[in-house]
C-alpha cells in the first residue's frame, strides 16, 4: 500500500519517499518519489509489473528496461524476502547493493513494527 511505502522506501536516514503509487497487477505501475530530505536531489523511480504471484513473486521492468524481481520464501520463523536487480551503469555495484539492502532493512523494520 502506498501509505506504507512512504514510511520505509529510502536507503538512508537523510532521504525520504514523499509519495508512491502501487497497482499490483500485470501491467500495473509502481512509482515512488525518492529524494533527499533537504530537497537537494531527487528522482522518480517508476516501473511496470510483468509478473505477479501472490505472496510468492513480483517481477518488474524499470523505465530504462532494467528488471528486478522480488521473491518471498515462507520459513518457520517468518518470510525471507529476496531481491535481484539489473544494475545501472552510473554507480558501483556494491553501492547499489547496499542501497537496495538498506531499503529492504527499512521494510523489515517497518513491517515488524506494525501491530
Amino acid at each position: 500500500m502506498p501509505a506504507h511505502i512512504v514510511n520505509w522506501n529510502f536507503a538512508s536516514p537523510d532521504w525520504c519517499c514523499p509519495s508512491a503509487i502501487n497497482d499490483v497487477q500485470i501491467g500495473g505501475v509502481y512509482s515512488a518519489r525518492m529524494e533527499a530530505k533537504d530537497r537537494s536531489f531527487g528522482f522518480n523511480f517508476k516501473c511496470v509489473y510483468e509478473a505477479v504471484a501472490y505472496q510468492k513473486r513480483l517481477a518488474l521492468v524499470m523505465e530504462d528496461g532494467r528488471k528486478f524481481e522480488v521473491r518471498f520464501d515462507v520459513k518457520d520463523n517468518g518470510v525471507l524476502v529476496l531481491e535481484e536487480f539489473d544494475p545501472e551503469n552510473e554507480n558501483p555495484i556494491d553501492m547499489q547493493r547496499m542501497g537496495w539492502q538498506a531499503i529492504l532493512n527499512n521494510f523489515k523494520n517497518y513491517a515488524e513494527g506494525i501491530k
